[in-house]
């Protein structure tokens, strides 16, 4: 391994390489990120320390669906060669008994010496529970190693577990001058190919992606991944619709029994139509309401309660501003483009400014990235 920067000192019970095994444990887990739920997508390395340097034995991550978990998966790859190894696990084992035992006993039962982790879990059945099995089993357990990384790959997990609601990311593709579209009831391409492709892949890595009511009329769209060999982790397609109806010729409605389409309605809607719908696979989830409106707290609960962590917001002026009056979008995610759209054009929000919200204290911009004319910025919504 290569030695560390120089001045940069080795935490108490870590090792030079620690951070280097967990990185790449992190990028393993980030292979069925949005395709996990309810369970964290996490990565787990198993590395043999008695040799100089370090070798590798086995790699495993969560797989579609939430399991096998990743230490599962690294350890029937070890076999044998797992005793007396170090695991890397981005996340602190599971202690409880679910569909499979525990995976820190699968850690003890395997014979494994050492296990470094990022944080403890914060699911109530685990939650600390997992590194004090593997302690009292005379396992040496280090945590904390790459934890903000881990962080932001397990948001979604995070957010569920601690607030009880998905994740937010609100995507927006704004021209110029702050337009969404050319004008009122026309889809207007804003942003080039690379940009598109670039949106296609945090559709990937998302739980469900949302839209309105309006947005389905207008586009009539399939809310796919259509990246190549990424079309299987499309998410579940979400839709806002009061009264619980979509056209019963959309693409949603037509593709349901294929690819998940769920209908977030207010209160219990009851038509012959809803009952089509039902019929072709849609799946309607009664909400509470607020207005006559879907109450949007509640909406997110109720995804949250199906296992949902992250969701990516593209529906529309009026779900944008929904959004954002109801204080529930934790990222924005802006694609800036440099064409012109004019004075006829819809603003990004129906309510309220871009601009001040993006000046606001409340977001801070983090990153940037540019593809070809095309700009995306992410601003994280900073709370206590």
């Amino acid at each position: 391994m290569s030695p560390l920067p120089e001045g940069q000192v080795v935490p108490p019970g870590r090792r030079p390489y620690d951070a280097h095994y967990m990185r790449l444990a992190l990028r393993l887990g980030r292979r069925n990120l949005g395709n996990t739920g309810p369970n964290p997508a996490v990565g787990c390395v198993i590395v043999d320390e008695s040799v100089s340097p370090p070798r590798i034995i086995a790699t495993g991550w969560t797989e579609r669906g939430g399991r096998p978990h990743a230490e599962r998966v690294a350890l029937a790859r070890a076999g044998e060669a797992a005793r007396g190894a170090t695991a890397y696990v981005t996340l602190e084992p599971c202690a409880h008994y679910g569909r499979t035992p525990p995976c820190a006993l699968g850690l003890v039962e395997a014979g494994i010496a050492r296990v470094v982790t990022t944080f403890d879990d914060p699911d109530p059945r685990v939650s600390g529970r997992g590194h004090t099995m593997l302690r009292e089993a005379g396992i040496e357990v280090v945590t904390g190693v790459e934890a903000e990384s881990a962080r932001r790959d397990m948001i979604g997990f995070l957010t569920r577990m601690e607030r009880k609601r998905p994740y937010v990311t609100l995507k927006l593709a704004i021209s110029a001058d702050g337009m969404i579209s050319e004008k009122p009831g026309v889809a207007t391409a804003i942003t080039g190919p690379m940009a598109r492709a670039r949106s296609h892949l945090m559709r990937a890595e998302s739980d469900a992606i949302l839209v309105g009511h309006t947005t389905v009329i207008i586009d009539d769209p399939e809310l796919t991944c259509r990246l190549p060999g990424l079309i299987d982790q499309t998410p579940v397609r979400v839709v806002l619709a009061s009264r619980g109806l979509l056209p019963e010729h959309s693409r949603l409605v037509r593709s349901a029994s294929v690819l998940p389409v769920w209908v977030l309605a207010a209160g219990q809607p009851a038509s012959a139509a809803t009952e089509a719908m039902k019929e072709a696979g849609v799946r309607i989830i009664e909400c509470e309401s607020k207005d006559g409106r879907v109450d949007l707290s509640s909406a997110m609960v109720e995804l949250a309660q199906r296992g949902i962590g992250r969701v990516l917001v593209e529906g529309g002026a009026v779900v944008a501003s929904a959004f954002l009056k109801a204080d529930l979008v934790d990222e924005i995610a802006l694609f800036r483009s440099r064409i012109t759209v004019g004075p006829d054009g819809v603003c990004a929000l129906a309510e309220g400014s871009l601009d001040e919200v993006l000046s606001s204290p409340d977001f801070v911009a983090m990153a940037d990235e540019v593809f070809g004319d095309d700009r995306l910025t992410l601003y994280i919504r900073q709370r206590d």
